[in-house]
């Protein structure tokens, strides 16, 4: 994956965006007059020219924090789904503005970041957050300010829960599958590799808890032991040291460790346990939280110059729709590159928002999650593009929605079924894909 700087401009055809780090936030009005003022938490702010009264639309996604390598490339899919909407005539008529937020990943910084956007920006809808801990923090304002939040990347099981007791209102859902989903398929490729003993160790939040509780259950139940099931290994999310928590993890040799990090954490994490010998003859099994391809060269190399995440297996949710080849021929003709983890998933998120908001002929929160299911489900013409799908829209035709990511088909839980990709860290430090998965 190619970092993405923080600092982003994008000339678009009916707006301009810029993503502008630190602790002040520019704001571009209709007239190009720009308006500076310090904000109470560092943020990523963009905000693109258009009309008032069109859609207007934000993102709260990691610029910076243990997730930045990974969420600069979701928050990069935003703008890009913005540019082609506006390039073919917006959303009922207008163009559609786009207010970008960095959360830091920091659900603090989420829950101010939301706040502003909910009651400050107005915005309709969302697309955020990346993980699960800053979504939780974000969701229950999102739906008080009856703010649609589609998330493409938080996974906890969590959510799943809340929304079938309606906590969220229906003003929730999410492009990616939750680790209920994802759990079993780890489980599934450690029975597949003839694991019996696995240990965990995961960050101390709604995704690393909900994540290690879907494993375990999935892999006792094909016959699997989870030897510190009674005494699980969690770390602090602020940690800078873990050396304790490496040496529980790996205490008695299991035939595997499951890890559940962040990028960061996970690196210093992994790194202290392989300089103290833990992870010899231990198979190390990891998450979509640390498919970055900068991972490897932060665990380091060995004295022989070989790299020590070398062997590392794991699962993300892959991307398999139908939509997934004009995406990728989009990205490269605009970044030179293909799209990285869960950039397809982002520019799903932002696609239905504005198909949302068009077939239900209203620029407003509860406009578009009256409308969410319907033009992500059957029946419908089936549709890949989003300017198609705005087209047959604003004709009155219904339609499906096949995204890049998957069919995205959203149940009443807000909730997606996906597959997933097996991936491995091979001795020069790449990350490739090896094999599929799915839960049974």
């Amino acid at each position: 994956m190619q970092r993405i700087n923080a600092v982003l401009s994008l000339t678009l055809v009916t707006f301009t965006s810029g993503f502008l780090l630190a602790a002040c936030e520019t704001n571009t009005t209709p007239n190009g007059t720009a308006n500076n003022g310090a904000t109470s938490t560092p943020a990523t702010q963009t905000t693109t020219t258009s009309s008032v009264s069109g859609l207007k639309i934000g993102s709260l996604l990691p610029a910076t924090g243990d997730l930045a390598s990974i969420g600069q490339q979701m928050a990069t899919a935003v703008p890009l789904v913005v540019e082609t909407v506006n390039a073919c005539g917006g959303v009922n008529g207008q163009p559609v503005t786009l207010v970008a937020v960095d959360d830091q990943t920091d659900p603090r910084a989420g829950a101010a970041g939301m706040t502003k956007l909910a009651t400050v920006d107005k915005v309709a809808g969302v697309v955020g957050s990346f993980a699960s801990s800053v979504s939780t923090a974000a969701v229950s304002i999102a739906a008080q300010n009856k703010v649609m939040l589609i998330s493409p990347g938080s996974t906890s099981p969590v959510f799943t829960e809340k929304a079938q007791k309606g906590d969220f209102k229906g003003f929730w859902a999410r492009t990616v599958p939750p680790d209920s989903y994802q759990g079993p398929a780890l489980a599934e490729l450690a029975n597949k590799k003839g694991f019996k003993r696995v240990s965990t160790i995961v960050i101390n939040n709604d995704y690393g808890v909900g994540f290690e509780k879907a494993f375990v259950q999935a892999f006792e139940k094909l016959g699997g032991t989870v030897v510190n099931k009674t005494n699980p290994v969690r770390y602090d999310p602020k940690a800078t040291t873990f050396e304790t928590e490496a040496a529980a993890a790996f205490a008695g040799k299991p035939d595997a460790v499951l890890g559940v990090f962040y990028v960061e954490t996970g690196s210093l994490l992994l790194k202290s346990a392989y300089e103290r010998g833990l992870a010899q003859g231990v198979q190390v099994m990891l998450t979509d939280g640390m498919k970055s391809d900068e991972f490897p060269g932060q665990v380091g190399k060995s004295s022989d110059g070989k790299f020590i995440a070398s062997g590392i297996i794991g699962t993300v949710p892959g991307s398999d729709g139908k939509g997934l080849e004009a995406l990728t021929q989009l990205w490269q003709s605009k970044k030179g590159s293909a799209p990285g983890e869960f950039a397809p998933q982002a520019w799903d998120a932002s696609a239905l928002l504005v198909l949302a908001a068009q077939a239900a002929k209203q620029n407003t929160g509860v406009g578009i999650a009256s409308k969410i299911r319907e033009v992500s489900s059957a029946p419908g013409v089936e549709v890949t593009d989003v300017c198609e799908g705005l087209k047959l829209l604003r004709e009155g035709q219904d339609i499906n929605y096949q995204g890049a990511s998957g069919n995205v088909d959203i149940d009443a839980n807000g909730d997606v079924v996906g597959v997933y990709d097996v991936w491995t860290v091979s001795d020069d430090g790449k990350i490739k894909t090896i094999d599929k998965v799915t839960p049974k």
